[in-house]
């Protein structure tokens, strides 16, 4: 909206719930904005749906990859018709995907945002976390909060300095980019020990082991009569699937086995009635797999 002014928000459906709960507060009820949700199909975002609804009034196209359901959307086809109509593309991304993934800027995100937990910080029941906010050169004014840039000290010693500030950060508060900043810098830093103890090739070794992981998991899934993938779309590490016994009762016998379910999407979305997402990463083994298909399968 800073960039081009623009009113109307289209934000896919097949962005995390919760994302789009918060982004409607803020938006709609702070700025005066309207949020346009564009539906899914085959869970990823309509592109039919998208061209019918964006126009020269949209500042912006919002879409999730991997999305909620775990599925791989159409990024540069979507980057193509939100250029077109002239609006900012904005892409939530999960950062241990991007060690298989192309990464938004190859395909031409302005703006790229993600959720940093899973770069070594534990769940701790929802929090503290930290965000990942990064975009084009042109938009780095634009930014709320700060920025770290490399520097030398007066005898050349490699140094980081806080950059880009503006002076209305701590003077002219009512003219500042952002002056509610919170400070994530030990989650940063566990995300910065983690990357580090991978190396140069472990993101993508970890992003490699959820691939396989959760399809060989779905594979074995939808062996089990009456399961079924929802979607035939490529998908990460999560994915919907169709079950023959109401949800709910496949939960409470997995928790009473000590095994924590999938979530129940007619929770979100009640067009998908009996189905469950799951995840699986690089932390379950093939036992922990095998042992999830023996109780469902105990189920039917």
């Amino acid at each position: 909206h800073k960039v081009n002014h623009r009113k109307k928000v289209l934000l896919a459906k097949s962005v995390h719930a919760e994302y789009r709960q918060v982004l409607t507060t803020y938006i709609e009820k702070t700025l005066g904005l309207s949020v346009i949700e564009i539906d899914y199909q085959n869970g990823v975002t309509d592109l039919t749906k998208l061209e019918e609804k964006i126009s020269k009034d949209t500042s912006c196209v919002i879409v999730q990859n991997p999305n909620f359901f775990g599925c791989l959307e159409e990024v540069k086809k979507i980057e193509e018709i939100t250029h077109q109509a002239g609006s900012l593309y904005i892409v939530s991304v999960d950062p241990i995907s991007l060690g298989l993934l192309v990464p938004p800027g190859e395909y031409n995100a302005d703006i790229a945002v993600g959720e940093g937990q899973v770069l070594g910080s534990k769940l701790n029941f929802g929090g503290p976390y930290l965000g990942i906010f990064t975009c084009k050169r042109e938009f780095l004014r634009k930014i709320p909060g700060r920025i770290v840039g490399e520097a030398t000290d007066k005898e050349g010693r490699r140094g980081f300095v806080l950059a880009l500030q503006t002076r209305e950060q701590h003077i002219r508060r009512e003219r500042a980019t952002s002056n509610i900043c919170t400070n994530q810098a030990l989650n940063a830093l566990r995300a910065a020990v983690y990357l580090s103890t991978l190396g140069e090739k472990g993101l993508a070794k970890v992003a490699n082991l959820c691939l396989r992981k959760s399809h060989y998991a779905a594979r074995r899934i939808c062996q089990i009569p009456g399961f079924e993938l929802a979607f035939s779309t490529p998908f990460f590490k999560e994915f919907a699937v169709r079950c023959p016994v109401p949800p709910n009762k496949i939960n409470k016998l997995l928790w009473d086995n000590k095994v924590l379910g999938g979530f129940e999407l007619r929770r979100l979305y009640p067009q998908l009635e009996n189905s469950l997402l799951f995840c699986v990463t690089e932390k379950r083994t093939r036992g922990d797999v095998d042992r999830l298909i023996r109780l469902l399968e105990g189920m039917v």
